[in-house]
């Protein structure tokens, strides 16, 4: 099966869905299928250089143009020509495409480019559909139901399938913009399981941040974002830190929103702020290693689809504390695997207690059931492979409603990278 995955950018620091298209891309090609990705960065960008997987990637560039995408909108919505064209010269070579999130031009330039040609295509709005935003941005969220009736409301309508990472997301979906849904697939997403050293791991994140050896960690690692509640994360620390006083926090992940300042401020100003640790974004073994020296993992979000570092942490046996505004809470919390509150500075300051006064045996029992929700339930290994058999099962069924093809299209493009 040759697939191609549209998402408007490989940039890692975007957070979980590019993981998840890096991951399932790279575990279907090990079972021989070729899989590729289209994008919207531009064709220098490092992100693009570094794709594990074989990238076209269409965004303009130039000094010139990033200036001037700061005041057009259909810039920065990252119109381009490029796109239409692309996918109406290669579109047919493939079996299926998958189109990665909404409310930018991959979603509704993809649709323009492909509803009339014989491929199906597949949406994963990657928690895109979410009523979250109408409480927290309602000005943004007026702007989305514009785009909604102009614009995503076809893609959706003429995928072969949408697919949604849990029964959540697909429930908090059909409250906003798809009441009526008749093609929903709850297909959950994952992570890959965890491999290499545990030891090596622990000693390549202690050697770069020594200042942490010794005490017990509450890991946070994500995206710094309002949305990802550090504010409360904080503030709850400190009304716990007193009775705690072996506890710090540990905060991994890239700012791209300019927002550690303002909670550095909080620490400081909470008196928590030499037991609040800022490591910015980690990979590889010293990522590992952040998980593997932490006594449990804390995302404290107002909205999460999924939280694939949730997934994580709990393939390495780490015991999670989650709101319920993690799309995956009820599986958390059926399965023992931590303690889920709710979004709001008392909620998360009752689970941080409850958690760092766990005595060993009972977080050892958190701990087993964490591993035991990741293999049942979020193991990629297994996922991955169900997504993609409904995809052969569903693209099957709409070759059956199409008239015998006459011709296939070539594929390729000057600048496809091969990794």
């Amino acid at each position: 099966m040759k697939i191609l995955n549209v998402i408007g950018s490989v940039d890692r620091r975007g957070g979980g869905t590019t993981d998840h298209v890096f991951s399932c891309s790279l575990l279907w090609a090990r079972r021989g299928h070729e899989c590729h990705i289209l994008c919207l960065d531009p064709p220098n960008a490092p992100c693009v250089s570094r794709s594990p997987v074989t990238t076209f990637a269409l965004g303009d560039q130039g000094r010139f143009y990033n200036f001037v995408r700061r005041f057009i909108p259909p810039l920065r919505y990252g119109f381009t020509p490029n796109l239409k064209k692309w996918l109406q010269a290669h579109g047919e070579s493939y079996d299926a495409i998958i189109l990665n999130g909404l409310w930018n031009y991959t979603s509704y330039g993809t649709w323009r480019a492909i509803r009339k040609l014989r491929v199906p295509y597949y949406v994963c709005p990657h928690g895109m559909l979410d009523p979250w935003l109408k409480k927290a941005q309602p000005f943004d969220h007026f702007l989305r139901k514009i785009f909604w009736i102009f614009f995503e409301r076809k893609v959706l309508r003429d995928a072969r399938a949408i697919f949604f990472a849990c029964e959540e997301e697909r429930r908090l979906a059909s409250q906003e913009f798809l009441p009526n849904m008749r093609s929903g697939y709850v297909v959950a997403y994952g992570a890959q399981d965890i491999v290499g050293d545990p030891k090596r791991q622990k000693d390549a994140f202690l050697a770069r941040f020594p200042q942490t050896q010794g005490r017990k960690m509450i890991l946070f690692l994500s995206r710094i974002h309002p949305k990802k509640g550090l504010d409360l994360l904080i503030e709850a620390f400190s009304r716990q830190a007193h009775i705690f006083p072996d506890f710090d926090l540990l905060i991994v992940g890239p700012d791209d929103v300019g927002l550690t300042p303002r909670l550095v401020k909080l620490a400081t100003e909470l008196g928590v702020a030499d037991r609040v640790h800022w490591i910015g974004m980690l990979d590889g073994d010293e990522k590992w290693g952040a998980f593997r020296i932490a006594e449990f993992f804390a995302l404290p979000s107002h909205q999460e689809n999924f939280g694939i570092a949730v997934a994580e942490a709990m393939a390495l046996s780490v015991p999670v504390l989650i709101t319920n505004k993690v799309n995956i809470w009820r599986e958390v919390q059926s399965s023992g695997a931590g303690r889920v509150v709710t979004d709001e500075s008392d909620g998360i300051a009752e689970g941080l207690g409850y958690m760092c006064g766990l005595s060993e045996s009972n977080r050892q029992v958190l701990a087993s059931n964490a591993r035991s929700c990741f293999l049942e339930q979020f193991n990629l290994e297994k996922n991955a492979t169900e997504l993609l058999n409904v995809m052969i099962t569903l693209g099957k069924k709409t070759k059956e409603l199409l008239p015998p093809q006459t011709s296939r299209l070539e594929s390729g493009a000057a600048g496809v990278r091969d990794r």
